[in-house]
């Protein structure tokens, strides 16, 4: 199974261990060591807690750079959304990790790898091995690849008003006129697309799209902000 695991990440992500021993432990739970105790082997607790807080730092540090006005307390709405038990989970399924987790006969029985709490630690412990093995610039590689595409595609749209946070940046220097524009909308009446257009002073600043003009306004607004964030 862990031989499987490491020919999966080599393939998928670039990744190879120098010690196949620590992402054999990312992987493995207690109740499968408690089951081989003749192996001596070790469970993901440890590298979790490594893990845990080597992901807040990386994504801590990567809002802080993209978004640069973003306020304190938004930073920290956004980087909730991306650091919890939800997320973690989606990101390990989305990488197949369930497949690999060693389990006791009985956790297995109970289809353990489907709950979200596992996943969420599998996760972690990945990356708290990953960190281990090879240090910092792996570990920022691999959630270029798996974490931060997500903010691009709309993932975490949901945690603030992105609309707000574009005016308020907009008029930080005075007046200026925001306006939303429909360009297009497609698709039968139940999955209805929209495509919007934000302009500030009748220049085009973002687009976006959604099933709802308010979804759309928002993927626009979240565009537009993100670019002239990068911009400076």
């Amino acid at each position: 199974m862990i031989t499987e695991l490491a020919a999966m990440l080599q393939e998928r992500f670039g990744i190879t261990f120098k010690n196949p021993d620590l992402l054999a432990e990312a992987f493995t739970q207690a109740s499968y060591v408690n089951e081989h105790q003749d192996q001596k082997l070790k469970y993901y607790e440890r590298v979790e807690f490594l893990g845990d807080a080597v992901l807040e730092l990386a994504v801590s540090e990567y809002l802080y750079k993209r978004y640069k006005d973003m306020p304190q307390g938004k930073l920290t709405r956004l980087r909730a959304a991306m650091v919890c038990e939800d997320s973690f989970a989606s990101f390990a399924r989305e990488c197949d990790f369930p497949k690999y987790i060693r389990l006791g006969k009985g956790e297995q029985k109970a289809k353990a790898w489907e709950r979200d709490s596992l996943l969420c630690d599998i996760f972690e412990s990945f990356v708290g091995a990953l960190y281990l093995d090879q240090g910092r610039e792996p570990v920022l590689a691999f959630v270029h690849q798996v974490i931060f595409p997500k903010l691009d595609e709309g993932r975490f749209d949901g945690v603030f008003d992105y609309k707000t946070t574009l005016q308020e940046y907009l008029q930080q220097a005075g007046d200026v006129e925001i306006d939303y524009q429909l360009v297009e909308q497609d698709g039968p009446a139940n999955e209805r697309s929209y495509e919007i257009a934000v302009s500030a002073n009748g220049r085009q600043i973002g687009e976006g799209r959604g099933h709802s003009k308010k979804e759309a306004e928002q993927s626009a607004a979240r565009q537009a902000y993100t670019k002239l964030q990068e911009s400076k």
